[in-house]
C-alpha cells in the first residue's frame, strides 16, 4: 500500500515548466536563459522562480528572457531590464544596495550585539575586586565552644 501511495505521489508532482517550444536553439543561450530565470522570482506565485512556475506570466517573461538573450543582452542587461520592468522583488537574490543593505547588514548587526551583550552580563556576573581572605582558623577556646554547641 505504501508503495502504491509513493508511486502516485511521483506520478502527480507537477512537470517541469519550461516548454519545449520556448527553449532555444543555441545550447549555450539555452544554458544562460535557465540559469537567468533561476534568479527571478514569479511575480505571481509564492516562493517560486520563473524557471519552476507554470503561471502563465512566469512564461511570458521566460520568453522576454531568451528575446533578450538572442538579441545580445548581457545577464545583467536582461536582469536589469526584469528589474526595470516589475522592480526588486522579482529579483530572487535582492541586491545589496539601498534600501537593501539593511536587511544584509541586520542578521550579522543582532548578532554583534547579542554577542556583546552576552559578554558583559557574564563579565557583571564575575565577582568584583579580589576574592575576601579565608577566615582565620579557630582558637583552641572557640573549637572547645563550638564543639560544646554541636554536641547539645
Amino acid at each position: 500500500m505504501k508503495r502504491l501511495l509513493l508511486i502516485l505521489m511521483l506520478l502527480a508532482t507537477p512537470s517541469l515548466a519550461v516548454q519545449p517550444d520556448e527553449m532555444l536553439p543555441d545550447p549555450a543561450l539555452e544554458t544562460r536563459a535557465r540559469e537567468i530565470s533561476k534568479l527571478l522570482r514569479c511575480p505571481v506565485c509564492q516562493g517560486e522562480t520563473i524557471d519552476e512556475s507554470n503561471a502563465p506570466i512566469s512564461r511570458d517573461l521566460r520568453l522576454y528572457v531568451r528575446e533578450r538573450l538572442v538579441a545580445g543582452d548581457s545577464d545583467d542587461q536582461v536582469l536589469d531590464a526584469v528589474t526595470d520592468r516589475f522592480g526588486e522583488f522579482v529579483l530572487f537574490e535582492p541586491r545589496a544596495t539601498g534600501g537593501n543593505l539593511i536587511l544584509y547588514l541586520a542578521g550579522p548587526l543582532m548578532a554583534l550585539l547579542a554577542a556583546f551583550l552576552g559578554w558583559r552580563f557574564l563579565l557583571s556576573r564575575r565577582p568584583a575586586g579580589p576574592q575576601a581572605d579565608p577566615p582565620a582558623p579557630l582558637t583552641p577556646e572557640e573549637q572547645s565552644r563550638l564543639d560544646e554547641i554541636m554536641r547539645r
